[in-house]
């Protein structure tokens, strides 16, 4: 089993990235500084280097980020590529046989997986996320599984080792997860260390990972590996691939599965 991947930032970084992540997507060098108790110059040291990676852009006297969407709470990206969602969600669905166990992340696709779910028999669903969850419960005549821990509001799910645990004790068939982007040497990518750390202990439970990535995540850049790439096995986007993302999901040993 390979080690644990690190994060694609600092330590400094990430914790940056979660501070505007938690700020709206933006907010003065000044005013970072005095929440994570640092100097302004530390701000902008790590400024520097998130921009560098394209994850930040810097402003006079502040900074915001790049890739606002993927940092923001789901409840707004549940409203955004709607009709790409609705076909990966469908897709993804007829992958699932009845009577299986699916593990469904805090996503907003995912979300929309859990939509699609509905009409399946006998399904036993766990899930962290609140958008999921919420989706099924009551319209199904499967089970459906909330695991409890810390809540994350801004991303609507529970998260922690008490999370991981409760999700340990489940035989999961198949494991679907969003990502925030998709990089040609990293792999699936995502914005909050709470979010990998889960994705990485699921992924190494489920027989069968699925990643599920509308086309505009592909080039996107996010701070943290999710899982190594080599522990997904299917991926279920709405466009085919550029030749370059298609030859090394390829090589990772990835299916391709391009939503009709």
């Amino acid at each position: 089993m390979q080690d644990a991947p690190e994060p694609r930032a600092t330590h400094r970084e990430v914790e940056l990235l979660e501070t505007l992540r938690a700020h709206g997507g933006s907010a003065r060098t000044a005013r970072l500084a005095e929440i994570l108790g640092v100097s302004e110059e530390t701000v902008r040291r790590a400024v520097k280097a998130l921009a560098k990676s394209g994850l930040v852009e810097r402003v006079h006297g502040g900074v915001y980020l790049s890739n606002s969407e993927a940092l923001s709470p789901v409840g707004m990206r549940l409203g955004t590529r709607t009709q790409e969602k609705l076909r990966i969600a469908a897709e993804v669905a007829r992958l699932i046989p009845p009577g299986s166990s699916v593990f469904l992340d805090v996503g907003s696709t995912t979300a929309f997986v859990a939509e699609a779910l509905i009409a399946h028999d006998d399904l036993t669903i766990i899930t962290n996320g609140l958008h999921a969850a919420h989706a099924l419960a009551g319209k199904t005549d499967g089970r459906v599984f909330l695991a409890g821990g810390e809540m994350m509001a801004d991303v609507g799910g529970t998260f922690g080792q008490s999370t991981i645990a409760f999700i340990q004790h489940f035989n999961i068939d198949t494991a679907v997860f969003s990502t925030d982007a998709v990089d040609l040497q990293a792999g699936f990518l995502l914005s909050s260390p709470a979010e990998a750390d889960l994705a990485r202990s699921v992924a190494a439970l489920a027989r069968r990972t699925v990643v599920v990535a509308d086309g505009a995540k592909f080039g996107k850049s996010a701070p943290i590996v999710a899982f190594p790439p080599e522990a997904a096995d299917l991926v279920v986007t709405d466009h085919a691939p550029k030749p370059a993302f298609r030859a090394q999901l390829d090589a990772w040993e990835i299916e391709t599965v391009v939503a009709r």
